[in-house]
């Protein structure tokens, strides 16, 4: 039976846009970790939201049945997410709503930008969203003569200093107060010369650039927390007001979400509204926390549009072991605990999603075969800090070893001749076969000892174990070995056998 082709164009297999990496992690880190002002920034934004997470989760008694539930419940969505997609699609235009479908980042960008076009604004203001972050945005929409302005204030200090997050709940979490000080004094209109670092006097300076921009705008973009499948409600949660200025001045609302952002209904929002301010913030419960559905006559945005966003959420589902990254609610708990993001800062995994979950998250999305993001999985000590603290109980590690596994199946495929592993591993299988290998290994142990010369440690290996000696010395090895010493110590050789006495005795 031959096929007839529609022409309906295929999804494409992986992500776009700020999802690929420019350089590899080692290369990223080595350079960041030369910056002792990002480590010092970084260790002290790091511990004070870790310290204030574990009080906010000490007072539930059932935080580990709270993860159970979340965890179940974004497994459900992802097993059911077609046919709570439709449901969501049915529910959200029934209410006035307008939605459009993007397979990748240029097209959601390309429908964003009509959007606006269509309104003959050139200016719009934003809520904090990592989608949009993702696709690029804001650089597309200046590519097209359209200003977009960041109104969250860390993302605001991001903005204004020409620089990329670095974390996901507080983007400017590599910058002190010192720093944005002179990022404002640097940047914006009109603000007073004599502005300290006082938090207070900074957040009165943003809050003065930003009113304007608020009152006048009308189109805003926003993300969204989650989406809830059984009535088409949107939802932002958020500290610090800016986003229901965004939610509700302008004429026009235009949100970008990733597919996998459902949840089947509004008794499941419960559940999530205490995981997420816990685990991000710390605190009991988010400041602002917005629904919309649809449109209300008279109330609130008149035109409103959502653009449901796949870009590789769909390749990443395909992975039976990796799907489960999808879950992330974007709370950053794992990249809080993570002493590797804590050193490098999110800059160094060039994606938009940093920390223990961007080195999942992206190389599931753009495929472990995207050009330096699969070095993306080997950024973890695999300590499992990240898997203890995630809301919805992520096994970040076991996914992390998953997409090693992946990758080392990649390069083999590269490269129809062994590499130095494949022959590290095969002469590892020959030592360990049998013991007399071992003992015949052994023998060459004196070796490795004259190779250490008399500062007794080996400062420097070749080839693929070089990569050890570059952050440690190995010590010398004993002369002989524990095997050597017991022998030698307890059992003593048997006398040889004399034939012929053994005849006389006879």
């Amino acid at each position: 039976m031959s096929s007839t082709y529609l022409g309906m164009p295929s999804l494409p297999v992986f992500g776009t846009g700020n999802l690929n990496a420019t350089e590899s992690f080692p290369q990223a880190a080595k350079r960041e970790l030369k910056n002792t002002q990002l480590r010092a920034n970084l260790a002290h934004a790091t511990h004070t939201i870790r310290d204030k997470r574990e009080n906010a989760v000490a007072e539930l008694p059932d935080w580990e049945e709270m993860r159970d539930a979340g965890s179940a419940i974004k497994n459900a969505t992802m097993a059911n997410l077609p046919a709570l997609l439709e449901a969501f699609e049915t529910n959200f235009t029934a209410r006035g709503g307008i939605i459009h479908w993007a397979r990748d980042a240029q097209e959601a960008n390309e429908i964003v930008t009509a959007l606006i076009k269509e309104t003959g604004e050139t200016e719009v203001v934003k809520v904090k969203s990592m989608a949009t972050a993702e696709i690029g945005l804001n650089e597309y929409l200046q590519e097209q003569g359209i200003a977009a302005f960041e109104t969250d204030l860390a993302e605001l200090i991001v903005q204004l200093d020409h620089d990329k997050p670095s974390h996901i709940l507080v983007p400017a979490i590599h910058k002190n107060r010192n720093q944005i000080r002179d990022i404002f004094l640097r940047e914006m209109e009109e603000v007073d010369p004599g502005l300290s670092n006082e938090p207070a006097r900074l957040a009165e300076a943003a809050r003065r650039h930003l009113r304007k921009k608020f009152l006048s705008a009308k189109v805003a973009i926003s993300g969204a927390n989650f989406g809830l499948a059984d009535t088409g409600t949107l939802t932002v949660v958020e500290s610090e007001g800016n986003g229901r200025m965004c939610l509700t001045l302008p004429d026009t609302l235009i949100t970008v979400m990733g597919i996998e952002k459902l949840l089947p209904s509004w008794r499941d929002l419960e559940v999530f509204m205490q995981l997420l301010p816990r685990s991000s913030t710390g605190e009991r419960m988010n400041p602002y926390t917005s629904l919309w559905t649809g449109v209300t006559p008279g109330d609130g945005p008149q035109n409103v549009h959502l653009v449901l966003l796949d870009n590789g959420r769909t390749a990443a589902l395909a992975d039976q072991m990796g799907r489960t990254a999808l879950n992330c609610i974007r709370c950053s708990a794992c990249m809080n605990v993570c002493p590797v993001y804590e050193r490098t800062g999110g800059h160094a995994y060039g994606s938009t999603y940093p920390g223990p979950i961007g080195a999942i998250l992206s190389p599931l999305m753009t495929g472990i075969k995207s050009e330096e993001n699969n070095s993306l999985p080997y950024a973890s000590s695999l300590c499992g800090a990240c898997f203890d603290a995630c809301p919805v109980k992520i096994n970040i590690p076991e996914i992390l070893v998953h997409l090693r596994g992946e990758d080392v199946d990649s390069q083999r495929a590269k490269v129809k001749v062994p590499t130095q592993m494949d022959l590290m591993m095969k002469a590892s299988e020959w030592a360990f076969s049998d013991g007399s290998h071992i003992n015949l290994l052994e023998k060459g142990l004196p070796i490795g000892k004259l190779a250490a010369g008399r500062a007794k440690v080996i400062k420097k290996l070749p080839g693929i174990a070089a990569g050890w000696t570059q952050s440690r010395d190995i010590p010398a090895p004993p002369s002989q070995s524990f095997r050597q010493w017991w022998v030698k110590e307890h059992q003593s050789p048997e006398p040889r056998r004399n034939p012929a006495k053994e005849e006389d005795q006879l």
